[in-house]
């Protein structure tokens, strides 16, 4: 599975430590590469692309509020961006929603919480069933 991740400025320190955090995941660095003011819709744009694309399975995307990358990411067909702030959550967009792309409030959520909903989305398997007969509804175009 080819793991991505990117930031806006808000989210780089939170993404460096998760990089760091998950070696095992050998992800792919989309940006930036420092705490400079940057857009976050060109970051979140960029990550989700290469998963419209099938040029990576999943991806996580941080910023201030994780609103901001997961409404941008979600404008492209084949994601499903879920902004994630508590574990529980993090299990349900897996096993429901079969997210592909995570999105973390980086100025809302502890080291500890990120670290532990990051684990838990990238063990959560989809659950299927009746579930995906909605997550098949999800495409307008």
């Amino acid at each position: 599975m080819k793991w991505i991740i990117a930031s806006d400025h808000a989210g780089f320190e939170l993404k460096q430590e998760i990089i760091r955090q998950f070696p095992q995941l050998d992800f792919q660095d989309l940006g930036p590469d420092s705490t400079q003011s940057v857009n976050y819709a060109d970051y979140a744009h960029r990550l989700a692309e290469m998963i419209e694309h099938q040029k990576a399975d999943r991806g996580i995307l941080i910023c201030g509020s994780g609103v901001g990358v997961s409404i941008t990411a979600n404008r492209h067909a084949n994601v499903r961006a879920a902004l994630c702030w508590e574990p529980e959550i993090s299990r349900l967009c897996r096993q429901h929603n079969d997210a592909n792309v995570m999105c973390l409030p980086a100025r809302f959520i502890s080291l500890e919480q990120a670290i532990q909903m990051v684990h838990i989305f990238v063990s959560e398997p989809f659950e299927g069933g009746r579930h995906q007969t909605r997550v098949s509804s999800i495409e307008c175009c």
